[in-house]
């Protein structure tokens, strides 16, 4: 797969007759007005753009969100070495792929499972930063798509990995995804779901809004998910023709290590709170105050 090849902006606009320049031009123009804000691409813009269905305001509130959340949560924007230490740990206890396949809808899949059941090394944050590494990659690639479903394989989660969830963490990333990421989320499966999923919900539902929660699809075994996530779509882990998920993995991961430099150079690129007009935000203004939440005791 190598280095990073960016979407080509003249076919974004041939995908999507609704995506209009003027409109692109529109948010260029509003961007230079916003000296806290970094300078982005058209592709970035477009991203944005498509993201709230062109919709310009919704457009210019989800930029400010994404680069002050990329400024104020350094557990998931800072540090992004591929091969450092703690993401070389993240690769061997999670994979997170995008699969080959979209469904008949044109969605992108994506798929996550836990490599180890054993929850000594599980970093939940590590683990979402990343799926936001792996977002930054292949949505540059691949560039606006009619919509993301994740598919995340619930084998061999246990209350120990539960027992290591913080509420700030949990509160943060449910943050970024609606209400900061430039992308069309179109369906959340879990499935092989663990009997303690009622746990899980119960940390996770408060943070979560209607239309998400109105996506979100448990499913005791595979078989179900196909309705949503064809058989064809899926590895073969799970019953599908997609290709064996280690191959898959070797493949995609290796492909994360090649664009390690583009990875590192994105940590730079976030909202300089010292030139934003008006009052800085703060972490507290972002997400509330967060008390004395660190760990979750798990009965």
């Amino acid at each position: 797969m190598g280095k990073l090849q960016l979407a080509d902006v003249e076919n974004e606009y041939k995908k999507f007759p609704d995506l209009k320049r003027e409109d692109v031009q529109k948010i260029r123009e509003w961007m230079e007005k916003q000296p806290h804000l970094p300078k982005i691409s058209d592709l970035e813009i477009i991203l944005f753009l498509h993201s709230n269905y062109h919709r310009i305001e919704p457009t210019k509130k989800t930029i400010d969100e994404n680069y002050t959340c990329r400024t104020h949560v350094p557990e998931f924007f800072a540090n992004r070495d591929i091969t450092g230490t703690e993401m070389k740990t993240a690769l061997d206890i999670v994979v997170i792929v995008p699969l080959t396949i979209p469904t008949k809808d044109q969605y992108t899949v994506l798929y996550g499972k836990l490599l180890k059941s054993d929850a000594t090394d599980f970093s939940f944050e590590s683990c979402l930063k990343f799926l936001l590494m792996i977002a930054d990659v292949i949505q540059r690639e691949s560039g606006a798509v009619h919509g993301y479903t994740f598919v995340l394989d619930m084998e061999g989660v246990t209350m120990g990995h539960v027992a290591r969830l913080t509420i700030s963490t949990i509160r943060k990333f449910l943050h970024f995804l609606q209400e900061a990421m430039p992308v069309r989320l179109k369906g959340i499966h879990l499935t092989n779901v663990v009997p303690f999923i009622d746990k899980i919900l119960m940390l996770i539902k408060p943070f979560m809004k209607k239309e998400l929660l109105e996506i979100l699809h448990l499913h005791s075994k595979p078989e179900t998910l196909y309705p949503f996530v064809q058989k064809e779509c899926l590895i073969n882990e799970l019953g599908g023709n997609a290709g064996s998920l280690m191959e898959i993995q070797k493949t995609f991961n290796q492909h994360m290590v090649d664009n390690r430099d583009f990875l590192i150079q994105l940590e730079k690129v976030k909202a300089d709170e010292g030139k934003r007009p008006g009052k800085p935000k703060d972490s507290g203004a972002i997400f509330g105050m967060e008390g004395n939440f660190k760990k979750l005791d798990i009965d």
